[in-house]
């Protein structure tokens, strides 16, 4: 019995020291935005296929919703489903005129005080959950989220003095942004780096019709993220002596992939044009300075590294020759194609309803016009429209506030119509329509 409890004893001491080992291990969670799996190879991703070679690969990863940044942002920081958090993609019916978003009804959430006014709204937390950063923080660890305009931020979206998790994003030392600490302050001074953070330049140049998108990855302003991690952030987390969360969300490639110029009104070379590779290699050689500075602070045995992608991308097609809105005239759209909110557009013509633009002050939309940000407000008025259109280019949501179930199948009756609609996935609570799946066959 002795020697029984004492070999009892000595493994509990092993596991509890193996605990103990594992718990001051720190983490960053690298995701590099819109970057598909099977474009990561040596030649253009070096530093990504050696972790996969070593065995940290994100093949299996995959969008919540197709394919939008904050809904998987939102799974990724809180490990729920979009049920559950109601960030169900990009831009979504608030249920309240947003002042950040200049009162709009479907706000766009890559934004730090459109953030802060859903959570204000609800309750002080506008997903319901608490988020890994949060617990982290709340365990006694250092914690920072750094990279992409509204994903960094939902990592602790609830923390937004600054003084507790740092964040820096677009936004960073501009009004609106999450103020920066004193201390983070003086650090940024002391190794020569501004406190705003630079805009994308050239890269946020997306094009039109006329005129070519982007040539340049994001290389200016990731850079500048690189250095705060490895000059600041770093630095300071190995000073403070214990084990530290950081999230890096680097834009690129996706960022690059929307407004890559490569493709001007043409399918090829499209999204794996050129431009998209600098993208991939800027985002890869981001990674490599991190995980070099992990090493030369001697951080390199004791920090996990995840890499992971929020989804993936796709080139596509503007035209239908099915769609009422692409049969119109506009000043800044070919002749053919889609226009900017032609979903809005199209359904406002086929229920024979007024259509008006939540995004410019609630003007009705006339004809050879489209709204502003493609969203719409079809029937009723800007307080009970009848059905709410969020536009997110290529996975759009239609709200139906009443839940008029006769109102849902006649919309789906109009869209199995057009040419440029796949799946359709309706609430349960608007009962079975033909042509149709239960958002729930997609955890939704």
């Amino acid at each position: 019995m002795n020697r029984l409890f004492v070999s009892l004893f000595i493994i509990l001491l092993s596991s509890i020291s193996a605990f103990a080992e594992t718990a001051r291990h720190n983490l960053i969670f690298f995701i590099a935005d819109g970057l598909r799996p099977g474009l990561v190879a040596p030649e253009t991703a070096p530093t990504l296929a050696r972790l996969m070679a070593q065995g940290v690969r994100f093949s299996n990863t995959h969008s919540m919703f197709p394919t939008f940044t904050t809904p998987n942002a939102s799974a990724m920081a809180t490990g729920h489903k979009l049920g559950d958090t109601g960030d169900f993609s990009n831009t979504i019916d608030a249920g309240f005129q947003v002042p950040g978003a200049g009162d709009s009804l479907t706000p766009f959430l890559e934004s730090d005080p459109i953030l802060g006014d859903v959570d204000e709204h609800y309750s002080g937390d506008y997903l319901n959950q608490d988020t890994v950063m949060k617990a982290a923080r709340e365990a006694g660890l250092s914690t920072a989220s750094i990279g992409k305009l509204g994903p960094a931020l939902i990592f602790d979206h609830t923390e937004r003095s600054g003084e507790q998790t740092v964040i820096f994003d677009d936004s960073t030392g501009r009004p609106g942004g999450i103020p920066l600490s004193q201390e983070i302050k003086r650090r940024l001074e002391s190794v020569g780096l501004p406190l705003e953070a630079p805009s994308r330049g050239e890269n946020s140049k997306a094009g039109d019709f006329q005129n070519q998108g982007a040539l340049q990855s994001n290389d200016v302003q990731q850079s500048y993220f690189v250095n705060v991690t490895t000059k600041v952030i770093l630095p300071k987390f190995k000073e403070a002596k214990r084990a530290f969360m950081l999230v890096f969300w680097s834009r690129d490639p996706d960022g690059t992939q929307h407004n890559q110029g490569d493709s001007l009104n043409r399918l090829i070379p499209g999204i794996n044009g050129p431009t998209t590779l600098k993208a991939i290699r800027n985002a890869d050689n981001n990674l490599a300075d991190i995980l070099s500075a992990v090493k030369s602070l001697g951080l390199e045995e004791t920090t996990n590294i995840i890499v992971a992608s929020d989804h993936g991308f796709s080139t596509i097609s503007k035209e239908s020759a099915t769609s009422f809105a692409a049969m119109q005239n506009y000043k800044d759209v070919s002749k053919g194609l889609l226009p900017p909110g032609f979903l809005a557009i199209d359904l406002a013509h086929a229920l024979n309803m007024p259509l008006i633009d939540p995004d410019a002050k609630y003007q009705p939309v006339s004809l050879g016009e489209h709204p502003k940000r493609s969203n719409g407000l079809i029937g009723g008025d800007k307080i009970t429209p009848r059905l709410v259109v969020a536009a997110n280019g290529g996975s759009d949501l239609i709200y139906i506030p009443d839940g008029d179930r006769y109102l849902a199948k006649r919309v789906v009756e109009f869209l199995s119509t057009q040419d440029y609609v796949s799946g359709l996935f309706v609430s349960e609570n608007l009962g079975k329509i033909a042509g149709t799946l239960p958002l729930s066959n997609i955890d939704l």
